[in-house]
């Protein structure tokens, strides 16, 4: 196998597609299958299955997956170590951001990042935190800000802890089950705190509600007036409405961490030691 068939091969793991894959190695399809029958060829069987919903790997396929991905993970911090030689930062990061932390976040600190650091290659990704973490444990991000709580055996950094509100616009807070309730979708620690405090408050089963997608389109009917919703302080920085702070029944506040998630061995690469602290320093958000 080449340093090319490493990198096919962890590819089709990323995207389980053939054609995604093709698009993302620059490749035809036809040539793609190609070079797929000769590693098969090579291993003396079958790696893959196809399939409609897109492709499976076989038991052997997996160990291959398994040793192209670390292979390529080797590789790649070789060439990223021996770049740190010279005097400027440089070199890739991979990047993922929550979906709600991104909204606020993002463009602010990729912007700077850059312009302090043009010879990095950035590559982002934005996701709820869940799909985030799954990326981290199977190497596919150098780093992830992540919201909620998950296990993580790497270098773990808190960058906030915010407040969690009720927000809303012209209506009596006593009397919430009248009105409207704006959910949301969002990871399942938040969602599971969310359902937890509704049903604290008897407001779980006998409020009306909607579900949004996501946390701006969720904070643009809150400003519309059209209902009330459970909000992060992120989503709430420049709100003029009516916010009250939450608590559980025990007195325990409804607090929302993020955190910075990091590869082990990662940690040591100076573009990622300079993101780290210029993200610190531009958000640690005090309680």
């Amino acid at each position: 196998m080449t340093d090319k068939d490493y990198l096919i091969i962890s590819t089709l793991g990323e995207t389980r597609n053939i054609t995604r894959a093709a698009e993302r190695l620059f490749m035809t399809q036809s040539a793609l299958s190609k070079r797929i029958k000769l590693i098969e060829q090579e291993f003396g069987c079958a790696l893959l299955i196809r399939a409609h919903q897109g492709i499976f790997f076989t038991d052997a396929g997996e160990q291959v997956l398994a040793f192209c991905r670390n292979t390529v993970a080797g590789l790649n911090t070789v060439k990223q170590q021996l770049e740190t030689e010279t005097n400027q930062i440089s070199g890739t990061l991979r990047i993922g951001y929550s979906i709600s932390y991104g909204t606020y976040r993002l463009a602010e600190q990729l912007t700077a990042y850059h312009k302090t650091y043009p010879n990095v290659h950035l590559q982002v990704s934005t996701d709820q935190s869940s799909q985030l973490y799954n990326q981290m444990l199977d190497g596919s991000l150098d780093l992830a800000i992540i919201r909620g709580e998950y296990s993580w055996d790497g270098p773990k950094y808190l960058l906030a802890r915010e407040r969690v509100y009720v927000a809303y616009y012209n209506m009596n807070e006593q009397n919430l089950s009248d009105n409207l309730y704006i959910n949301r979708k969002t990871d399942p620690y938040l969602t599971n705190q969310m359902i937890k405090w509704l049903r604290e408050k008897n407001l779980h089963s006998n409020t009306s509600q909607i579900c949004v997608d996501n946390i701006t389109t969720c904070r643009q009917l809150v400003d519309s007036g059209m209902g009330w919703a459970i909000l992060p302080e992120i989503a709430l920085e420049d709100f003029s409405g009516e916010k009250r702070a939450l608590y559980f029944n025990d007195g325990t506040p409804f607090i929302r961490c993020t955190y910075i998630f990091v590869q082990n061995g990662a940690i040591q690469l100076p573009q990622i030691k300079c993101f780290i602290d210029l993200i610190t320093k531009k958000d640690k958000a005090p309680l």
